[in-house]
């Protein structure tokens, strides 16, 4: 298995596509808005997918609710945000965290409807004064306490639906001043405690996706992502994490080079696969010649992340949709 994530262009395989991954052999895959039309195609696509690398492939998607979910209406709900399950949090803990469950269990249960078996959430970033608001509202919050807690309501309630999950964007975005998806930021930070806080709380995650940032404070001249120093440093030893690390999107602006160039510094500097999401072809290829087969450590951390995807919990999904209606007063 080759030690990258892939997207792909539209709703369905095309014959060159469908050569490419059984021949290239990637780990995973992940779907966007562009590969979603209806519950049949979406089922026929990801058994599609399975089927070109002949095994259960995992299969991701960004289904955070809020701004950020790629299954949406008419087929599907759309869910509240994180600082939805805030707000309702801050009246009452206890139906905060039930309706953040309750959400993500509803998610999971729309997932693996259409084969779909890992979401890339929960968000643990907590956004700062002055920060760029690509996080803003996907937070749980802007304190460790009920960023902590909210996620592991989160990542409880997608676990019961038989879906992994990814914790992101470690070691902490939420200070970043500019858009990673368009430029690099520079987080010259003097303490990182709040920020990690989080990420320390859910280090036995099976897997955690980068922050495309500089973090003056342990490399000043490299994003994390491509930062043997801050890897190791951060989010290894001083974080704890032992999962799987992906890196976050390769074709986001915050990174600059060639795409063979990129997969192979983030594969040397820890991470243990590359996420390349636009399914263009050209640069699949690209990433394809840095990167290598999943061996050692690496490997033993992808079979822990294939293993995370359970058998679902029963669960009555009409009934949890009412409750959660009625805790978030929709």
């Amino acid at each position: 298995m080759l030690s990258a994530i892939f997207g792909l262009e539209g709703t369905s395989l095309s014959p060159s596509e469908y050569t490419f991954f059984r021949d290239t052999d990637p780990w995973a895959f992940i779907l966007f808005a562009r590969n979603v039309s209806d519950r049949v195609q979406l089922r026929a696509l990801t058994n599609q997918l399975r089927a070109c690398v002949g095994r259960e492939a995992l299969i991701f998607i960004d289904q955070e609710g809020g701004r950020v979910q790629r299954m949406r209406p008419p087929h599907w709900t759309d869910y509240p945000s994180g600082s939805d399950y805030h707000a309702l949090y801050q009246r009452d803990r206890q139906s905060g965290l039930r309706a953040t469950y309750l959400g993500h269990r509803l998610i999971a249960h729309d997932l693996r409807e259409v084969g779909v078996t890992a979401s890339c959430a929960p968000v643990l970033d907590i956004p700062t004064k002055g920060s760029d608001p690509i996080i803003s509202d996907r937070a749980f919050g802007t304190t460790p306490p009920p960023v902590i807690a909210h996620a592991h309501a989160a990542m409880a309630g997608l676990s019961a639906g038989g879906v992994a999950t990814v914790i992101k964007h470690i070691p902490g975005h939420g200070r970043a001043e500019v858009d990673s998806h368009k430029a690099l930021p520079v987080i010259r930070a003097n303490s990182l405690s709040d920020d990690m806080e989080p990420f320390k709380h859910l280090n036995r995650a099976t897997m955690a996706m980068t922050a495309h940032a500089v973090y003056s404070l342990i490399d000043s001249k490299r994003p994390i992502t491509l930062s043997e120093t801050g890897i190791k440093a951060l989010i290894r030893e001083e974080i704890g994490f032992d999962g799987l690390l992906m890196t976050d999107d390769l074709d986001m602006k915050a990174l600059t080079g060639r795409p063979q160039t990129l997969a192979r510094k983030a594969l040397e500097a820890g991470c243990d696969v590359v996420l390349q999401c636009s399914g263009d072809m050209k640069t699949m290829i690209s990433v394809t010649k840095g990167c290598h087969d999943l061996y050692g450590k690496a490997l033993e951390r992808a079979r822990m992340a294939e293993w995370s995807v359970g058998h679902p919990d029963p669960f009555d999904v009409e009934a949890g949709r009412a409750e959660l209606s009625a805790l978030m007063g929709t």
